[in-house]
């Protein structure tokens, strides 16, 4: 009778669509059932929340009263606080001390990377607030700083803007730069003119796509477009054609300078495969995955081990280019040593360039892993993060052209 009284409950509970913004510790599975109960009876704030929020409002709500029956009793010795739901998160067996959760998503001013707390008491019962003598969990860091967050976020949208309209701008007069004289016209410059195109088409993506998240946000709140998501994975794919045409280059010089097996010029086809072509496998398996996997609004969370599928290949294009280079560096300093040659020391700026390069613009990918948890500190490495993602053309531009000696 007790199980298909709790069964009985729980499905009123999710056919009324009520909630209680505070429970009674549950001690016992009759503990439960009277906390199931008392439910009915008493209506919170939560059950006026419309749309999505409501409904994972009572999944987790439904999840937590399932775990709190099926789960494994308590098996270490010594008082603690029995398992819970709070009305909006569950809380198992703890403990005495403080016990920490992330912020739930279920609300747009809450914070999901603050944390919740909750204190469990010497004598095994959880922390009753002083003015209302219930039952209280600590959910004000979720809204603490959500405005400064949203200031400081609007600010790095607009960093944003600044960077890739910079980055465009100088790639475009590159390109015309590179095009114009025909005294530049050669392999080498066709692959930099490949690499500049990527990053034009990046930062034209990249615009696109955090002016379409920003300016129809409420848009995308009632439903999922799947134009932001195809600009999403668009995004990924330029990047990702980044960082393979500045492998191309390694390539390129690795080939001319140590195999040295060509004669006359090199074949480009396979360059155009690696810089335009593979970059299709690891978008089209990010898409894949993401829709299968963390199908979440327009794809824009970063709380996702998916993003590795872009990540991955990236690291790894850096990593390989970076040995190249240094390859490339030993066999020049030897020339130079012995030869003094002009064309070593012309090669030799060529690959200091990329070189230069390599840190600056994956510094991102190499950090990604190892985002620190103050908040100030996290905000200092946001606008780095940022800094260095979206100057990015600016940086290619500055580098291998502006202040390329041939130009």
């Amino acid at each position: 009778n007790m199980w298909r009284t709790l069964t009985f409950s729980l499905i009123v509970t999710l056919a009324l669509g009520t909630e209680v913004s505070q429970s009674e510790d549950v001690g016992s599975m009759v503990a439960v059932e009277k906390a199931v109960e008392e439910q009915q009876e008493n209506f919170s704030d939560i059950s006026t929340v419309l749309g999505k929020s409501r409904h994972q409002i009572l999944a987790a709500q439904f999840e937590c009263y399932l775990k709190i029956i099926h789960d494994p009793s308590r098996t270490e010795e010594g008082t603690h606080c029995n398992r819970t739901w709070d009305g909006w998160l569950c809380w198992g067996d703890s403990a005495p001390g403080t016990v920490m959760q992330m912020c739930p998503a279920y609300f747009l001013d809450f914070d999901p990377a603050e944390k919740v707390t909750k204190v469990c008491n010497p004598d095994g019962q959880w922390f009753h607030h002083p003015v209302s003598n219930r039952v209280w969990t600590n959910y004000t860091q979720c809204q603490a700083y959500t405005k400064d967050k949203l200031k400081f976020t609007i600010s790095l949208y607009y960093l944003a803007m600044v960077g890739h309209g910079l980055s465009i701008v100088s790639l475009i007069i590159c390109l015309i730069i590179f095009s114009y004289f025909k005294s530049l016209s050669c392999q080498r410059i066709s692959l930099h003119k490949n690499m500049f195109l990527s990053f034009i088409l990046n930062s034209i993506v990249t615009i696109m796509w955090l002016s379409l998240t920003m300016a129809n946000n409420q848009a995308m709140n009632a439903g999922n477009p799947v134009s932001c998501k195809v600009l999403a994975v668009l995004t990924q794919y330029t990047i990702i054609s980044n960082y393979f045409w500045m492998l191309c280059e390694g390539i390129y010089l690795h080939t001319l300078i140590i195999v040295a097996v060509f004669v006359g010029e090199q074949q480009l086809f396979w360059y155009y495969v690696v810089g335009w072509g593979f970059p299709i496998i690891p978008a089209i398996t990010y898409a894949v995955a993401r829709g299968l996997f963390f199908n979440d609004k327009c794809w824009i969370s970063s709380h996702t081990h998916l993003l590795y599928i872009i990540h991955g290949p990236i690291q790894a294009a850096l990593l390989v280019n970076f040995f190249f280079l240094l390859n490339i560096v030993r066999v020049l300093i030897t020339k130079l040593k012995e030869t003094h040659c002009a064309e070593s020391t012309a090669y030799m700026k060529a690959v200091r360039a990329t070189l230069i390069l390599i840190p600056l613009l994956g510094v991102q990918y190499i950090l990604f892993p190892w985002r620190p948890e103050g908040r100030i500190s996290r905000a200092i490495y946001d606008l780095f993060i940022n800094i260095c993602s979206h100057f990015q053309g600016l940086m290619v531009a500055i580098i291998f052209c502006f202040c390329n000696a041939e130009v």
